[in-house]
């Protein structure tokens, strides 16, 4: 190994330092972003699971419970890696619109901090009437 020139022996080391601190940073601004990302694709899919829902629950002569239903299995089947432990609920409906708002919670990357979305989708209740 070659000794350091005169004058520049107070760097040795100084990369690797550089290393050990912005490194750990750029994960973690990494995590962030990724973090991010799952919060809005789980948000996406829980209002996507409440217009189902919706669709479902605003038909002429809807079954009772059909709105819920049909936002769960939705979010079941096509947002699974999403929208963790989704609920649905069809609170706030009355008898000429029905509002569904899914519940469910956001994959955590950093370990103790959960996250919840709730979406909601108001639809009017189809109701036939004469010209």
């Amino acid at each position: 190994m070659r000794p350091a020139p005169p004058g520049r022996q107070h760097d040795a080391g100084a990369l690797i330092l550089s290393y050990v601190i912005l490194v750990p940073v750029f994960l973690a601004a990494v995590m962030v972003v990724v973090q991010a990302s799952l919060w809005y694709l789980a948000r996406e899919a829980a209002l996507a699971a409440a217009r189902q829902g919706a669709d479902a629950a605003r038909v002429l002569h809807a079954p009772p419970g059909a709105g819920p239903s049909a936002a769960l299995a939705f979010a079941r089947s096509s947002a699974s890696g999403y929208l963790l432990q989704p609920h649905a609920t069809p609170a706030g409906s009355t008898s000429s619109t029905v509002r569904i708002t899914v519940t469910g919670q956001v994959p955590d990357l950093i370990p103790g901090l959960p996250i919840t979305v709730s979406q909601a989708a108001v639809a009017p209740v189809e109701k036939f009437t004469t010209p």
